[in-house]
């Protein structure tokens, strides 16, 4: 029973690893991969190994969420149509794009550096 569960363990993670790839071009997969990491990281006979992974999973998809939600602020004065030939508007839209970039980058890191550690069923931390 005990191999059963970590192989629907590790199907759970590795689909979460596809969902945070995925989130990369959409933050719906991202909260799919949140939740499918949840799945093993609420599991208490969970191996130390995959329940690192997990947690790693939530942690970079929480993490993006926030990064990515504050690269959206800056993106907030260009709905006033009013506005858009102050210089300081197209300033926030620059920092956006920034941010924007800086959230991109660290889910490809966070993905990149849990998938290789994940290949070697290491803990991921």
């Amino acid at each position: 029973m005990g191999q059963d569960n970590l192989v629907q363990h590790r199907r759970y993670i590795a689909a979460s690893y596809v969902c945070m790839f995925l989130g990369l071009f959409t933050i719906l997969f991202a909260v799919i991969a949140y939740f499918l990491a949840r799945k093993v990281a609420m599991v208490e006979g969970a191996e130390v190994w995959i329940h690192a992974q997990a947690l790693w999973v939530m942690r970079s998809i929480v993490m993006f969420l926030m990064l990515a939600i504050f690269a959206a602020l800056w993106f907030i004065p260009l709905f006033f149509f009013v506005w858009n030939s102050a210089i300081w508007v197209t300033a926030c839209t620059v920092a956006g794009v920034i941010f924007s970039a800086i959230a991109w980058l660290y889910l490809l890191n966070a993905w990149i550096k849990g998938l290789s550690k994940y290949s070697k069923n290491k803990a991921v931390f």
